[in-house]
């Protein structure tokens, strides 16, 4: 098999990342416009309420399973025909939970102007019935990931967005008075779309892939075959399926039982971490909509601040932690000490942990010390004067610049542990996580009270800095055996801290004397600081960028053709 998860893991980060900058621009352009011409109830109701709905359904359907199928690929005992029959529990877990939501959505949390209830009950249904049938092609996904179809997620992932996208666009400029409407429609859409295009990809695939095995008996040279068929055929000996019918349940053949306990048991520790996950992640949604703190036009310059504040979060970490934890479930065991693993891969694994963490932690300290000169230009030249006006949006951007950093650190630490827990370890965390919810819903409630909107934003940090302590104490304590903590080199050096803090001395006085008359200088001045501080970092960690590009280099000449192309 010559397929190389680091190399893998690499693409997909960087296709993921450009993927989130594509995505995140377009949902930018389209909140500006319901900003500007809707109003921001609407903008309220759909980002918050109704994207709530939908990653409380998406994420307690499928995050458990599909996290532990991936873990799962270790166990030899545990077969493709069950993980395939686990990822379709998904459909009847989602249908399942969208009863009771629904009915919490519709009655039970604050109700919204009546004007908009119709559309807003339409969207409620339409946002369930796209999570149920988008959870129909969680097999398909999880195969691309497995064999390191990264292109294919990608294609899939954007394509997706821009149809979504364009058929809100267009309802909304035919009328209007129906965004929530056209809302629900667009979400259906884009479900589909995910699922017509994995499937598709499949069915034309893998007929292709019997006749490249065929063929491939028949001749000595594979780039013969090469030349016929692309590289998208080669090292895919460990291919299960020979038709697409096998990627629904029952259908594969299966010596065994129908599910492995083993996974159903991971599933089962991952699911309740799950539920405090989510509610760790989407805590301040939850009480907005509970509890009438926030009305839904503050809720919309809430949603609004937080989403431009968590730009970093989207367009780098996000992608970079998944891809980190999918390369730390493929070279760490679970189920070992690490000083009986593979030396090799372990010391590989921290050196990726240290460079990893080192990294993002210098981005997130790079956009607090930015986000106290910039947050009031960039909120005015995307919101307009009137969205600005009081100053609540900019307080807000320059206080959720300070949960970047800890967002930063949290994502790699957490996805780390994540990733190398065994059952019982998952389960133990289970009950720090019990408290971390129950703490941060309490400190959203009260600090909300006090401080208002921002008081959402400490409870964050607060709930953050709680649980970067347990992750940072995880690993030191799992390699103490073997070696050093490698979060000890993960802290950024004095050089570049150095120029970071003159830059944002100088970024102050320039938002002093510019910002008032001429935003162009004080923007001109920020572009200028910041290459500083990129040339300062560089300068500082130029070993790593070597060893990192010559580590590239050189799996990538190691593997053959084919895995550049999936």
């Amino acid at each position: 098999m010559g397929r190389n998860v680091l190399l893998s893991s690499l693409q997909n980060a960087s296709f993921s990342i450009v993927f989130q900058i594509i995505c995140r621009c377009i949902t930018f352009a389209i909140n500006a416009f319901i900003v500007r011409n809707v109003g921001r109830e609407v903008l309220g109701i759909t980002n918050v309420r109704l994207l709530l709905l939908e990653s409380t359904l998406l994420f307690l359907s499928k995050e458990a399973i599909q996290r532990s199928a991936l873990s799962s690929r270790h166990n030899k005992q545990c077969t493709w025909a069950q993980l395939i029959n686990q990822l379709w529990i998904t459909v009847p877990v989602c249908f399942t939970l969208a009863i009771p939501c629904l009915y919490i959505w519709l009655h039970w949390l604050s109700a919204v102007d009546e004007v908009y209830a119709e559309q807003y009950r339409f969207g409620c249904f339409a946002i369930a019935f796209s999570c149920i049938i988008e959870m129909t092609a969680e097999s398909p996904i999880f195969v691309g990931q497995v064999f390191c179809f990264v292109k294919l997620k990608v294609i899939l992932d954007t394509g997706h967005i821009f149809i979504r996208s364009f058929i809100f666009i267009t309802i909304v400029l035919l009328n209007k008075d129906i965004t929530i409407y056209a809302f629900g429609i667009a979400q259906i859409t884009s479900a589909c779309t995910i699922i017509v295009g994995n499937y598709a990809f499949y069915y034309f695939y893998i007929p292709r892939l019997l006749r490249y095995r065929a063929e491939l008996k028949k001749v000595d040279d594979k780039r013969v075959l090469r030349e016929k068929y692309g590289q998208q055929y080669e090292n895919m000996e460990d291919f299960p399926f020979v038709s697409i019918r096998e990627m629904l349940p029952g259908v594969l053949p299966n010596s065994g039982s129908m599910f492995n306990s083993d996974l159903q048991t991971l599933v089962l520790s991952f699911a309740k971490q799950g539920i405090l996950k989510q509610v760790l992640t989407e805590g301040e949604k939850y009480v907005m909509s509970v509890s009438p703190v926030l009305t839904f036009s503050e809720q919309a310059t809430y949603d609004v601040v937080n989403n431009m504040g968590s730009l970093a979060a989207r367009f780098i970490f996000r992608p970079i932690e998944d891809s980190s934890y999918f390369y730390f479930t493929q070279s760490i065991s679970r189920d070992m000490p690490l000083a009986e693993q593979r030396q090799s891969a372990v010391q590989e694994a921290s050196d990726v942990l240290a460079y990893v963490t080192k990294t993002v932690t210098s981005i997130g300290l790079l956009a607090f010390v930015f986000a106290q000169s910039y947050s009031g230009p960039v909120l005015l030249l995307y919101g307009g004067a009137d969205f600005v006006e009081g100053g609540l949006p900019e307080l807000l951007l320059r206080w959720h610049s300070l949960a970047i950093v800890l967002l930063a650190l949290n994502g790699i630490t957490e996805g780390y542990m994540f990733a190398t827990n065994t059952s019982r370890q998952i389960d133990t965390y289970n009950y720090y996580m019990a408290f971390f919810s129950v703490t941060f819903l309490l400190l959203s409630y009260q600090l909300t009270n006090w401080f208002g909107p921002v008081g959402f934003i400490l409870a964050n940090c607060c709930n953050m800095s709680f649980r970067i302590g347990y992750s940072v104490f995880y690993v030191g304590k799992q390699f103490r055996q073997v070696g050093p903590n490698p979060l000890l080199r993960s802290l950024p050096g004095p050089l570049y801290l150095s120029v970071l803090g003159v830059c944002g001395v100088l970024c102050k006085l320039s938002e002093a004397y510019f910002a008032g008359h001429s935003i162009l200088c004080h923007l001109l001045v920020g572009v200028v600081c910041t290459a500083a501080s990129v040339a300062a970092w560089s300068f500082e960690n130029r070993q790593l960028l070597r060893t990192g590009m010559a580590r590239y280099r050189a799996r990538k000449q190691s593997i053959t053709p084919s895995a550049d192309e999936r």
